[in-house]
């Protein structure tokens, strides 16, 4: 089972659902695809055992071989790749590496193979453990501006093994045959991250706040939800202040409400000290159990 949470906007409690939903059960494999700016661990608080940079591809022209006849720049969508003709070589083929999208179609098409893809870090992926989570997630380099190569290369890195575990049988040795869910905790908003991140969910929880800004935003992941045909619901967190709107809207919509997490001190201290909320009291757990169980029923 393959449950991700996102959210409208930033701040509406995303990563606090992910983490808790997590930690109230038995077992867990946790990954954070808000590789922009990902706060998991600071809840969850794994032992890191394992870690590697995370790469593109980008072309690098050999200029012995380059004609400058154009062909690169012209079949690259992206403006990733100039050629400047004239001048005492011949011209010059400038190179934007921020601009590309890895897509090899240079290199495939360069009449004269002058054109070979290079390895370009944007990142790294860690993985360990936090108790009965197993825990992995992405950082991308801060001045990269394009996350979802990193957000698929964090799930590659891990979800290949959880699917061929659950599909073989039992073994004792096996650890992640023990996994019994998986919570994808996805960057915020509506656009191609947020994609890259839930893409391929069996079940999508939409955590929003009784406010307008969250309404608004709230309304744009839902049509995010419908584009790609993830059955989802609502989790409503600060639920007793703002007004009634994202409740009549959800009324309206047919979209369940599965869970509201109480706007309370205590709570929120918590939050703040980096603690999880599930720790405050026993039946904050058993919610968060019961949202899973949910989760199960209307996935279908």
């Amino acid at each position: 089972m393959i449950v991700s949470v996102a959210s409208g906007k930033g701040g509406t409690g995303k990563t606090t659902v992910a983490v808790n939903l997590a930690l109230s059960l038995e077992r867990a494999l946790f990954i954070d695809c808000d590789v922009e700016e990902p706060n998991a661990h600071i809840f969850l608080k794994p032992e890191l055992q394992r870690k590697e940079a995370a790469f593109v591809l980008i072309p690098e022209v050999d200029p012995d071989l380059c004609t400058h006849c154009g062909t690169c720049s012209e079949v690259c969508a992206f403006n990733a790749i100039a050629v400047l003709r004239g001048g005492d070589q011949g011209g010059t083929v400038l190179v934007f590496p921020h601009l590309c999208h890895s897509c090899g179609a240079c290199a495939l098409l360069c009449p004269q193979h002058a054109i070979r893809e290079v390895e370009k870090p944007i990142g790294v992926i860690e993985e360990g453990d936090a108790g009965n989570v197993r825990f992995v997630h992405g950082k991308l380099t801060v001045g990269e501006i394009m996350s979802p190569p990193l957000i698929r290369q964090v799930k590659d890195w891990i979800l290949p093994l959880y699917r061929e575990s659950r599909s073989k049988q039992a073994s004792s040795n096996n650890e992640y045959q023990k996994q019994v869910a998986v919570i994808i905790d996805a960057p915020p908003g509506n656009a191609c991250p947020v994609i890259a991140a839930i893409r391929g969910s069996d079940f999508c929880i939409l955590v929003t706040e009784p406010t307008p800004f969250g309404l608004y935003d709230l309304k744009l992941a839902v049509q995010v939800m419908q584009g790609l045909s993830i059955p989802f619901g609502v989790v409503i967190n600060r639920d007793g202040v703002g007004d009634h709107e994202v409740d009549e809207f959800c009324a309206r919509s047919n979209i369940p409400i599965m869970m509201r997490i109480p706007m309370r001190r205590d709570i929120a201290e918590r939050y703040a000290s980096g603690l999880p909320i599930v720790d405050v009291d026993a039946r904050l757990r058993e919610d968060f159990r019961a949202l899973y169980q949910d989760v199960v029923r209307l996935s279908g």
